[in-house]
């Protein structure tokens, strides 16, 4: 059999790879997409389909507002499945420390051209009546939206396809050398550039990176239409966030266009199985209680888990391994992989057709991590 030959081997369909797929070929890039499972399995599967901006630094704020651009300008192409909703974010302040966050959080977005608004505890209310009485107020964060990532990723796969690319769906990869991409059933398939988009498990690949799973837990309910209007996350979600040793739960619930609600979330390290962990799922819903007293009169459909995939400095790592240059990295994403993807591809292919960034990518590059190891 004749060495299938292509310009970019993309490893990984979910969100993040499907985008890089999409953004490749429509470079008129030669690409094949190798996909162990499905296409948008993975973190994909157990993402929360938030379009969000975020602040906890200027790199981070760069990446989601580019992406959430091209989110905008997507929009109008996706297809009905992908449940576009533009329903905005409310970051939830609990008391006026948190109040004093929002605060922080409008000069900070207004500053850069991103429109909120501060709301006060009876704006709250009015915005969403079934959160608990007492709350001080929040910042709603009008330009966020939401979509369902595994149709998103199917769509973006589609697009690669139509434009020439090739799919190999349940075709696991055993190894990468080099230019060559070798996979378990011992076809070899060849690319210029190979890019390792296999979020969490893209270390079993590639060893050595700063890069570690991140287990969280969602929970689906049945459809209750109108019961939220808008992403509702609490703004003790970023200390949660930020933790990279301990288990942590936040309230952050999702509305879908099916009447759903989608709740989480949690994070733990060092967890492998992939089974629901009873103490933490308990915790994570009777955090959103507090929130959301009305939320136990519910029912719920499904509880499951997912790994993601996570950097010591909360940023992914995107263009190529500094030992290995045909090998680009685009994992690392954490929780932000759905909001990022269409930046982190455009970074991506920005670097291998040698194009002029719209944002500089240095700050997401791979090497940043040799240099840190050096420097500590």
């Amino acid at each position: 059999m004749s060495l299938r030959t292509y310009d970019v081997v993309i490893i990984g369909a979910g969100i993040v790879g499907a985008a890089c797929a999409a953004e490749s070929a429509a470079a008129g890039l030669k690409v094949a997409i190798v996909e162990a499972k499905m296409i948008g399995g993975g973190a994909t599967a157990a993402g929360m389909g938030h379009l969000v901006v975020m602040d906890d630094s200027e790199a981070q704020f760069a990446l989601t507002r580019y992406s959430q651009t091209l989110w905008e300008e997507l929009k109008t192409e996706l297809s009905d499945d992908v449940e576009f909703d533009d329903c905005g974010t409310i970051w939830v302040a609990a008391d006026e420390q948190e109040m004093a966050e929002v605060a922080r959080k409008e000069k900070y977005y207004s500053e850069r051209g991103v429109p909120v608004e501060v709301l006060d505890a009876q704006g709250l209310r009015d915005a969403e009546p079934n959160l608990r009485p007492g709350l001080a107020g929040g910042l709603r964060v009008t330009g966020d939206s939401v979509i369902y990532p595994p149709c998103a990723a199917r769509f973006l796969v589609k697009r690669a396809t139509s434009a020439g690319a090739d799919l190999y769906v349940g075709h696991a990869v055993e190894s990468i050398n080099d230019d060559r991409v070798r996979l378990r059933d011992s076809t070899d398939i060849s690319g210029g550039i190979v890019v390792n988009a296999a979020g969490s498990w893209s270390t079993s690949l590639t060893p050595g990176m700063e890069v570690k799973k991140r287990k969280g837990h969602l929970l689906i309910t049945d459809r209750y239409s109108k019961f939220i209007n808008h992403q509702l996350v609490e703004l003790g979600y970023l200390k949660s966030a930020h933790s990279v040793t301990s288990d942590s739960v936040a309230f952050n619930i999702q509305p879908r266009k099916t009447g759903q609600l989608l709740i989480g979330s949690s994070r733990q390290y060092g967890v492998e199985y992939p089974e629901v962990d009873t103490p933490i799922l308990s915790r994570m819903l009777a955090r959103a209680l507090e929130y959301m007293p009305g939320l136990g009169k519910l029912s719920s459909l499904r509880t499951w888990t997912g790994f993601r995939a996570a950097t010591p400095d909360k940023l992914p790592l995107i263009g190529p391994h500094i030992d290995q240059p045909r090998l680009f990295l685009a994992t690392g994403h954490e929780g932000l992989g759905i909001t990022t993807s269409l930046a982190t591809a455009r970074l991506l292919v920005d670097q291998i057709m040698n194009r002029t960034p719209l944002i500089p990518f240095t700050p997401y590059l791979p090497a940043r991590m040799h240099l840190e190891t050096n420097n500590a």
